[in-house]
């Protein structure tokens, strides 16, 4: 480790003396870049000499220990030093650890209502609510895509995309099957119900990142409409795009423009080829990615929402929040901070 940390600390140095250069500014793009690299060693540089100091702090400490006057002084110093250079040392060997360098990305999240029913559905949209309110938490702003609504007021699916800095790193949790038990609005009889919605969340990828060839892709135009048929358009404005090779099927109705739903489009056709690339590439290590938290796989129960006992139980590391309220109106970072913590132990175990 003390490698890695001797690298990055020249490679941060130099970079600050790039930024002093008076030609650094000339190309701006490639200014920008270099100081987005050179903020994302900071914290690493600033742990190290923090870590560095309380080493040479309790080389200090042994050395003065010799003075009998000194020797309780010293004793107590020494230890605040050794506790303070552990916990610097364990929070270095986590900013150490490899970068998902999809972190930073917008992502796409498609929510879809699974057993269940009319339940399932209403269920899906309490997600979609959660999921606004997390955001709007964040300060992250919500670009609804595509949505299926119920005459109940629930949503069959949801393709919306969270725009913000970082909302990949946090949403990548959330991909998986959740659970709800609670008495349903259709139910009178006062009996809870168990009912499921599927979670994905995808990283946004450039439309050019991915290779997409005009001839692969099937366009349709339709008209959209809500639920029951009403707000139907006059003009088919909706699209729907078929890629051919791959059989994914992706659809928007949200905007007025043929051409804007046809570019949102785009953008999910290129997040749902890259996350199918990425599927075969892991294939190979199946195993170790059901053992990490992070991994998202669809078809895994994640968490349970129950409502008569007021609880949240997320299953990959046992936690359970009795929250709920607060959690549905998008109080998810206990949770999600958890569940970080989980991933990154994972890691350093697996490293």
């Amino acid at each position: 480790m003390l490698e890695k940390l001797t690298a990055v600390v020249s490679h941060y140095e130099e970079l600050c003396a790039r930024a002093e250069q008076p030609d650094f500014y000339a190309d701006p793009a490639r200014a920008a870049k270099l100081l987005r690299e050179k903020a994302e060693l900071e914290p690493i540089v600033e742990a190290h000499a923090a870590y560095t100091a309380a080493l040479r702090e309790m080389d200090e400490a042994k050395e003065l220990a010799a003075d009998p006057e000194m020797r309780e002084f010293c004793r107590e110093t020494y230890a605040a030093a050794k506790e303070q250079s552990e916990q610097l040392y364990r929070q270095l060997q986590i900013l150490l650890l490899p970068k998902d360098p999809n972190d930073e990305k917008n992502v796409i999240v498609e929510i879809r209502g699974g057993v269940g029913g009319e339940e399932s559905a209403l269920f899906a949209h309490s997600l979609y609510r959660m999921y606004s309110m997390y955001a709007a938490r964040r300060g992250w702003t919500i670009e609804l895509m595509n949505v299926q609504e119920t005459e109940l007021g629930g949503v069959k699916e949801a393709d919306f995309a969270v725009c913000g800095r970082g909302a990949f790193s946090r949403l990548k949790y959330e991909s998986g099957v959740h659970r709800v038990q609670r008495v349903p609005e259709t139910e009178s009889g006062g009996r809870v119900h168990t009912s499921t919605a599927t979670v994905a969340v995808l990283p946004e990828m450039e439309v050019a990142s991915v290779e997409i060839r005009p001839e692969d892709i099937e366009m349709q135009v339709f008209r959209s409409s809500g639920a029951g048929g009403q707000h139907i358009n006059k003009t088919s404005s909706a699209v729907r795009l078929i890629h051919k090779p791959s059989g994914i099927v992706v659809s928007c109705q949200e905007e007025r423009s043929q051409v804007q739903n046809r570019e949102k489009c785009m953008r999910m056709l290129a997040s749902k080829l890259y996350e199918r690339e990425q599927e075969k590439l892991d294939s190979a290590v199946t195993g170790m990615r059901r053992s990490q938290v992070g991994t998202g796989m669809r078809n895994e129960r994640i968490r349970t929402y129950n409502f008569p006992q007021g609880r949240v139980t997320d299953h990959r590391i046992g936690l359970t929040l009795y929250k709920i309220d607060a959690v549905m109106d998008g109080d998810l970072d206990e949770i999600i901070d958890a569940l970080a913590t989980a991933d990154q132990a994972q890691k350093l175990q697996n490293s």
